[in-house]
C-alpha cells in the first residue's frame, strides 16, 4: 500500500535541553509530546495512535500511554535503533490510511549525557543475543565499528580524512545559527583532522555529540491537517530495510539505505536530483558519506568528492544537509538521531529553519536514518516529504 499523500506531518518539536539531570525520562517524553501537539494546534485528547521505541521507560508504550493520559486505538513499539522514528512515521501513515487512527504521536527521549555515556564503551545487548558469544568478548564499541567502515572505504575508493572532515565543517557552519546546538563554533578541515584520534581513522570531531533531550512529531489524516493553521507537509514516500552480517560475507562500505532509499523514491515518484534538502543521519562523518552514496546522490566511491569544498553547506553546496547542525554539532538524544532528522526536514519545508540556512522555496525534502552499527547489523529508514 502506498503512503503517498495519505498522512501529513502536522506537529514537530525538539526539546531545547542538552543536559537534563533534573528531569525524569518519562517527563522528557511528556514535554516533547506536549510541544509537538502545541505546534500542531492539537491536544492529547486528539491522539488515538501512539508510537515509541525502547527509549520509552517502563513497559514501553503501555507505560507511556498511561503516563501521558492518552486514549488510543493503535500503538506501535518497533525498534530499529536510531531509524525507529522514521519507521514510526511510515507505520503511522499506514495506520492512518487504513483507518486505524486519525492522529498519531511519535516520541523520543533519552539521557545518555546525564548517565555518563561517551560512545567509546563496549556495547552489549544481553547475554541472550545470538551474536553475544562471537562479538562481545572482543569489546565491540560504537566508534570502532564505524571506523572499520571508514577505513575500508578509504582503502577501496581513496577517500581521505580531509574529505570526511568536510561533513563536520558543513554541520558546524549550520550549527552556528542554532542557539541550542552543543557545538556552535565553526571549524575547519584542519581542526577536524588535527583533533585527537578516537578510532583510526575517525578523529574526535568526526564523532557526534552525546546529549540528553528528545523530540516528537504528530501525524494526521489529510482532512484534519487541512483544518489546522500550519503549513501542510505530507509524506509521499517511505522505505525501510535491515542489513545483517550474512554469516560474515559482508561489505562494510554500504548501508541499508541502498534498499530503503530506492523504495522511498519509487513510492514518492521523484529522483535524488529532485531533493532540495536532506536530513542525513550523522553519528559520524563516515555515516553521512556512505548514505549519500547509497541514496543515489552520487555514485559509490564518489562520496568524498561530493561532500568536499562545502558540498553540503546551505547556500553554497549542491545538497544542503542537517541545517540544525545535526548530530555532529547540535544534539543526538539517547544516541539516536533519527527523530531530529525528521524535525529539521519539517522546518525546512515549512520555511521555519533559521534564515541563514533556510533553503529558498523548499518543496521537497528527504530524511534518512540508521540504527545499529554501520559495519554490523543495522536498520535503515527513508522518508520523502513534500510541502503542499
Amino acid at each position: 500500500m502506498s503512503n503517498h499523500g495519505k498522512a501529513y506531518l502536522v506537529g514537530a518539536y525538539e526539546h531545547p535541553t542538552r543536559e537534563a539531570s533534573d528531569k525524569s525520562l518519562a517527563q522528557l517524553h511528556a514535554e516533547v509530546a506536549k510541544g509537538a501537539l502545541d505546534d500542531a494546534g492539537l491536544t492529547h485528547r486528539d491522539v488515538d495512535g501512539f508510537f515509541c521505541a525502547t527509549d520509552a521507560p517502563g513497559l514501553g508504550p503501555m507505560s507511556m500511554i498511561d503516563y501521558l493520559g492518552l486514549r488510543v486505538r493503535h500503538l506501535d513499539s518497533t525498534d530499529i535503533g536510531g531509524a525507529s522514528y522514521l519507521a514510526h512515521v511510515n507505520h503511522a501513515a499506514q495506520a492512518i490510511a487504513l483507518g486505524k487512527c486519525d492522529v498519531a504521536l511519535v516520541t523520543l527521549a533519552g539521557k545518555p549525557r546525564s548517565s555518563g555515556w561517551s560512545g567509546t564503551q563496549a556495547r552489549t545487548f544481553g547475554d541472550e543475543a545470538p551474536d553475544a558469544a562471537f562479538e562481545y568478548a572482543y569489546g565491540m564499541g560504537t566508534a570502532n565499528v564505524y571506523a572499520m567502515s571508514a577505513k575500508r572505504h578509504m582503502y577501496e575508493y581513496g577517500t581521505t580524512s580531509e574529505q570526511l572532515a568536510w561533513v563536520k565543517v558543513a554541520a558546524s557552519h549550520h550549527a552556528q545559527h542554532n542557539p541550542h546546538a552543543m557545538l556552535r563554533d565553526v571549524v575547519t578541515v584542519e581542526d577536524v583532522v588535527n583533533s585527537r584520534m578516537v578510532a583510526d581513522p575517525l578523529h574526535k570531531l568526526d564523532c557526534c555529540v552525546v546529549s540528553d533531550g528528545g523530540g516528537a512529531v504528530v501525524l494526521a489524516r489529510p482532512e484534519i491537517a487541512r483544518e489546522l493553521k500550519r503549513p501542510r507537509v505530507k509524506l509521499i514516500g517511505a522505505g525501510e530495510s535491515l542489513k545483517g552480517l550474512d554469516g560474515g560475507d559482508i561489505d562494510v562500505t554500504y548501508t541499508g539505505a541502498v534498499w530503503s532509499g530506492p523504495r522511498a523514491f519509487e513510492e514518492a515518484g521523484v529522483k535524488p536530483a529532485d531533493i532540495q534538502y536532506a536530513s542525513i543521519y550523522d553519528s559520524f562523518t563516515i555515516t553521512v558519506l556512505l548514505q549519500l552514496e547509497d541514496l543515489g546522490f552520487c555514485r559509490k566511491g564518489e562520496g568524498g568528492r561530493f561532500v568536499a569544498d562545502g558540498g553540503l553547506i546551505s547556500g553554497v553546496g549542491k545538497l544542503p544537509f542537517n541545517t540544525d547542525g545535526g548530530g555532529l554539532c547540535n544534539n543526538h538524544p539517547r544516541n539516536r538521531g533519527g527523530m531530529t532528522k525528521i524535525i529539521e526536514a519539517v522546518r525546512q519545508l515549512r520555511g521555519e529553519a533559521h534564515p541563514a540556512v533556510q533553503v529558498p522555496n523548499c518543496q521537497l525534502a528527504l530524511a534518512q536514518g540508521l540504527g545499529g552499527f554501520l559495519a554490523g547489523r543495522h536498520g535503515s529508514a527513508t522518508l520523502i516529504m513534500e510541502r503542499e
